[in-house]
């Protein structure tokens, strides 16, 4: 009877444990549903950019906007480029929509903010969350 309880205790940790471990969605395709969902974004006087060796979004975003919490605009208007910000490569060519322009439509405002706020989300799923992050994410989407 001993080694029956034993042997229960055990296979219920095991699976604790490779639950804990694991994930409920793969980090892409979270990115990806959450620009699916967001397609408003107004690309008149759009510009691009070519991923060079060493940049990160942040820095792309810093420099087109003056801004780095922006790079999720960035990412949601290059979709078919990037899905992950974790994975950008030289030579993808990003698209970088007119900030201004966006913010001054409605409907182009909607998809940034849900974009920001959803990226906010996903960082809060993370194994170790960047809460200053998270704030940032949201403090520019109730900027909006």
């Amino acid at each position: 009877m001993k080694k029956i309880v034993l042997a229960a205790i055990l296979i219920i940790s095991v699976m604790l444990a490779v639950s804990c471990k694991s994930t409920p969605k793969d980090m892409d395709e979270r990115y990806r549903n959450l620009y699916d969902a967001n397609t408003g974004l107004d690309f008149t006087g759009a510009g691009v950019y070519t991923v060079k060796d060493g940049d990160t979004l942040s820095d792309i975003s810093r420099h087109a906007y003056n801004d780095g919490f922006y790079y999720p605009v960035i990412m949601l208007a290059s979709r078919g480029v990037v899905i992950n910000p974790d994975k950008i490569k030289p030579g993808m060519v990003l698209t970088i929509p007119d900030l201004e322009r966006n913010k001054a439509s409605a409907n182009s405002r909607r998809s940034m903010k849900n974009c920001l706020n959803g990226f906010a989300n996903i960082e809060k799923t993370k194994e170790k969350p960047n809460q200053a992050l998270i704030d940032g994410f949201r403090k520019r989407a109730d900027d909006l």
